[in-house]
């Protein structure tokens, strides 16, 4: 076993294969931290699924996608370790490949969708998750992952930003999203909407996990009642197979939260159909 990479990378991806970066960055975490670890778990958890999915009839082994590791990043300095993390993937971008993301807190989506933008100006963002993240600012400071959306539409404007899951923010927030049309169902219209929206735009998806209900996955910093199971959240991935996925990231996964391990599994599992699906 090797749980220094995710199973199934190899050594260098090919031309637009997916290049995954471990941003284990907790450093605005405002409830439960341990996000910095979640990186290694995922890839430790790896190991011990299947590298072939049963559901899309696909292998890992086949793919041809290669982990950079995880960053070294000054956990007390956030906007440094964003500095870092924006300038390897746009290495990668750079290269060739399409950055995936392993968080580390949801704040890492930032300089990733940043560097993202550099070669996909028309770039739109879809966000799965129970919270919105559009405050203006928290506790201050406009660099927390409870603003990285906020800081996201400030790039791309809020008619390129969609998102499903939201079930958690404030009366500002709401009224944010309300005001611009951002959240979608994930229903049969909810999903018309969000091709509609999202049109023939390349797609930056970010994944928090704690868009899972607890029951399915209570190893997250802020986790949400009334979320989906991960079966819900499996189907819903299958259903968006058709956009054209230009980068992703899944963040949020505090393993130590977990002793069991199931949540770090379920985040690997996520991680690898997400590879395979898009």
């Amino acid at each position: 076993m090797n749980s220094g990479r995710f199973a199934g990378a190899l050594g260098q991806a090919a031309a637009g294969s997916w290049a995954l970066l471990g941003c284990p960055y907790d450093g605005t975490v405002s409830f439960r931290p341990g996000a910095r670890f979640g990186p290694e778990a995922i890839r430790a958890a790896s190991w011990g699924i299947e590298s072939y999915s049963w559901d899309q009839d696909r292998d890992l082994e086949q793919l041809g996608f290669t982990d950079l590791g995880d960053l070294e990043l000054p956990l007390g300095a956030a906007e440094r370790a964003l500095e870092q993390i924006r300038e390897v993937a746009r290495g990668a971008w750079q290269s060739g490949a399409r950055v995936f993301g392993l968080g580390g807190e949801h704040l890492v989506t930032l300089p990733l969708v940043e560097a993202a933008l550099e070669r996909q100006p028309d770039l739109a963002v879809l966000q799965l998750d129970a919270h919105a993240d559009l405050r203006e600012e928290y506790l201050g400071q406009r660099l927390s992952h409870a603003c990285v959306m906020r800081r996201v539409v400030e790039l791309i404007g809020a008619e390129r930003l969609v998102q499903v899951g939201i079930r958690s923010g404030t009366e500002e927030e709401r009224a944010f999203v309300m005001q611009h049309g951002t959240l979608c169902a994930p229903d049969a219209a909810g999903l018309r909407a969000l091709r509609q929206r999202i049109g023939a735009r390349p797609v930056y998806l970010t994944l928090d996990l704690d868009v899972l209900d607890p029951a399915f996955l209570p190893g997250t910093g802020t986790p949400e009642a009334g979320g989906w199971s991960a079966a819900e959240l499996l189907r819903l991935l299958a259903e968006l197979g058709d956009l054209r996925v230009v980068g992703a990231d899944v963040v949020e996964l505090a393993p130590q939260l977990d002793p069991s391990g199931c949540s770090a599994v379920a985040a690997a599992k996520l991680v690898r159909e997400m590879l395979l699906r898009f």
